[in-house]
């Protein structure tokens, strides 16, 4: 499985520095929170990570390779086989049924790992029978449950997940938790950008930034 080598990473926008000279490592197996004060650069370190913005300096290591001298094709390949995200707003295709945006995850050319099928994926969520429903039906803890389930189906390496549970009440930011730890249990590197203490708590580690 994979681990997360973050080194020496710095993130600046003209004269404004976020981040200088960080360096952490996210173990293969472990669920480790990425804190620190309201734009410190929590999430735009996440977007390094998935190869959504380019650091101004340092490296990004899964595996031992250098994921952020990927050239465009590699960089695909990687978001398509080894990583998954949980964006803040879901990331769904609102007006797909709840199976559609399931079978994304598993995109022809997908060489992740093996992951759940979607109807257990669904019932791992508290989902079974919406399978036909339209996204733009559910509310947003049932989005967020299709998110988490189109991870299960993926079975990524490195999961990225972004103050997964800040719009969400208790009990389905527990859920989310859960789903988070069970697939840092089965190997996966787990990274999760948060304020809160209730997710710093339910991680193996934290990180501070800014």
């Amino acid at each position: 499985m994979s681990s997360v080598v973050v080194e020496g990473v710095t993130k600046s926008f003209g004269s404004r520095v976020l981040f200088e000279d960080r360096s952490f490592v996210v173990e293969s197996g472990r669920m480790t929170a990425l804190t620190g004060p309201s734009g410190s650069g929590k999430s735009t370190l996440l977007n390094c990570v998935g190869l959504l913005e380019k650091l101004s300096a340092g490296s990004i290591r899964v595996d031992g390779r250098d994921v952020t001298r990927l050239r465009p094709g590699g960089a695909r390949r990687f978001r398509r086989d080894t990583l998954g995200y949980l964006f803040q707003n879901y990331a769904l295709v609102e007006n797909a049924s709840v199976r559609a945006n399931l079978q994304i995850a598993r995109a022809p050319g997908h060489r992740g790992g093996p992951g759940l099928g979607i109807d257990d994926a669904l019932k791992r969520v508290g989902l079974d029978g919406m399978e036909r429903v339209p996204v733009f039906q559910l509310s947003g803890g049932e989005q967020q449950r299709v998110a988490l389930a189109r991870l299960l189906v993926k079975a990524p390496t490195v999961v990225l997940a972004d103050e997964p549970t800040g719009a969400l009440d208790r009990d389905n930011a527990d859920m989310v938790l859960e789903s988070l730890r069970g697939l840092a249990d089965e190997g996966a590197a787990v990274l999760v950008a948060t304020h809160s203490r209730h997710v710093v708590d339910a991680c193996s580690d934290e990180v501070r930034i800014g």
